[in-house]
């Protein structure tokens, strides 16, 4: 479990000291624990704090938050919510976020551009990195950037290597995410309604809860992967077919028989129509065939 000062915490939760202090005082946040004269916070901490950004990004008030969060409180072990809290909080991935330097971040986005031309650069330099930043592939801090995924980053320029516009990238990135989160809303909806998980939150027993949604991380990722897997593979095979069929002949109609390739007429004679020719000159002229031994006629 990692300890946070209270600045550290504010960072992680991208909120401000001040902020943080103001849920203290309104009773939304645990008090820390104390070493000494410092107040040390954990993920629990954390995860309370992005609960009540959700909340409030919902609409609700600080005071309508602390009231729901005191309702809810009574009739649960504060452990327990706590430990729900983390786990709702908990990423699903393993994945560390990594911290690049302006110079690192447009090597990866501009790889065109030469190293000596980026001193003294700025991110404004570079507006089309905005984009990124929209996307969530990167974050400005004020010193350098902060990649929550880093994998997703190398994703992004790996494409731009294999020679794909960056804003192709950037828009297959927002069209894939939205995809995903749809994926991701279906999921879950289907699992709270079969799993039962649809009950009053405050009829169940919450560490039931965290269990369930500990069981589902494996279970979605599993799922969604081999599903992509599956379909990648089959999408990939159809589009070599669609690319092999434009370089070649269209296909029969169906129903239609196969009919043997016609000769190439004379230069500057015109066939004359094909019924009215003996079934020898239709096939080919007489004269430019060999004979049986071999031999020109």
């Amino acid at each position: 479990m990692a300890d946070f000062r209270i600045d550290d915490l504010a960072r992680a939760a991208g909120t401000t000291v001040r902020h943080v202090r103001g849920f203290q005082e309104r009773g939304l946040l645990p008090p820390p624990r104390m070493k000494g004269r410092v107040g040390y916070y954990d993920d629990t901490h954390l995860a309370r704090i992005h609960l009540i950004t959700r909340l409030k990004d919902r609409g609700y008030t600080l005071a309508s938050i602390g009231e729901m969060l005191s309702a809810w409180e009574r009739g649960h072990n504060l452990a327990d919510l706590l430990g729900l809290e983390r786990v709702i909080h908990d990423p699903w991935s393993d994945e560390e976020p990594a911290r690049m330097t302006l110079a690192q971040v447009v090597r990866r986005f501009y790889p065109q551009v030469p190293e000596e031309a980026l001193e003294g650069r700025t991110p404004a330099d570079f507006p089309r990195l905005r984009r990124a930043e929209q996307l969530e592939f990167i974050r400005w801090t004020g010193e350098g950037y902060e990649v929550p995924s880093p994998r997703l980053l190398e994703v992004g320029a790996g494409l731009v290597e294999a020679g794909i516009e960056l804003d192709a990238v950037f828009e297959i990135a927002d069209r894939l995410r939205g995809d995903v989160d749809a994926i991701a809303r279906q999921f879950v909806r289907l699992t709270v309604e079969h799993a039962g998980l649809d009950a009053r939150l405050a009829d169940r027993d919450i560490r039931e809860v965290g269990e369930v949604i500990q069981r589902l991380r494996p279970i979605g990722m599993q799922a969604v992967q081999g599903l992509l897997a599956r379909s990648l593979h089959a999408e990939i095979q159809a589009e070599f077919i669609r690319q092999i069929e434009t370089i070649g002949p269209p296909p029969p109609k169906p129903g239609s028989a196969a009919r043997p390739a016609e000769p190439p007429a004379h230069a500057g004679a015109t066939p004359p129509p094909v019924a009215a020719q003996p079934p020898a000159q239709v096939t080919a002229d007489a004269t430019s065939l060999p004979s049986a031994d071999g031999r020109p006629r």
